[in-house]
């Protein structure tokens, strides 16, 4: 198994990022909570999960191994497969999903897209002694989505390359359609969405 990479950034994406390790350019699939925290050329250290499947070897990176670790919890679930559980963490901190299971929260799990209400209900009964209590509250890059969509978007365009004028006009563009989404802005749409409005720009 490869438990982390570590290495400069050689390029980022709206869903990944390529880690040179040794020489080699190694392809990461990561949270917009993960890419915001990235730079170009910059060094960079992913804890990480392989997921084998019969045609393909996919490698998911997450800020720290709590990330990780609940990646890999959430899969253990029926019905949840890496991508969904990518989503869970990209709309929540481990921490805010074990507060959500504590809590008997659906609505907060039906923020993640994909995930409806009889879901959220089957997800809660399924993790409720499995996640445990959260550990803390904690800020910055791991804090919930849903609070700071614009500087966690912002975050991720300049991870890219794009300038700050162009990264604050490009989250002023997407800004009508995250005010107007129910629940928890996807920052992964927003910046798809953010990414189109700055090709049409140019």
């Amino acid at each position: 198994m490869i438990a982390f990479v570590s290495g400069p950034v050689a390029a980022l994406a709206p869903d990944s990022a390529v880690v040179e390790v040794a020489g080699i350019g190694i392809a990461v699939q990561c949270t917009p909570n993960t890419l915001s925290g990235l730079r170009m050329g910059h060094p960079a250290k992913l804890a990480t999960s392989l997921v084998v499947r019969e045609d393909s070897l996919t490698l998911y990176g997450f800020v720290d191994d709590d990330e990780r670790g609940t990646f890999e919890l959430l899969q253990t679930a029926s019905g949840v497969g890496p991508r969904l559980a990518q989503a869970m963490l990209a709309v929540h901190t481990p921490d805010a999903l074990r507060r959500a299971v504590a809590s008997g929260d659906e609505k907060a799990l039906m923020a993640v897209p994909g995930i409806g209400k009889k879901g959220a209900q089957k997800l809660l009964l399924e993790f409720k002694d499995r996640l445990g209590a959260p550990i803390g509250t904690s800020t910055g890059i791991g804090a919930p989505v849903s609070t700071g969509w614009r500087d966690q978007l912002h975050a991720a365009l300049i991870g890219l390359g794009y300038a700050t004028r162009e990264a604050d006009e490009a989250v002023s563009a997407v800004a009508p359609q995250a005010e107007a989404a129910e629940g928890t802005p996807e920052v992964g749409r927003l910046l798809k969405a953010a990414l189109q409005s700055l090709n049409r720009a140019r």
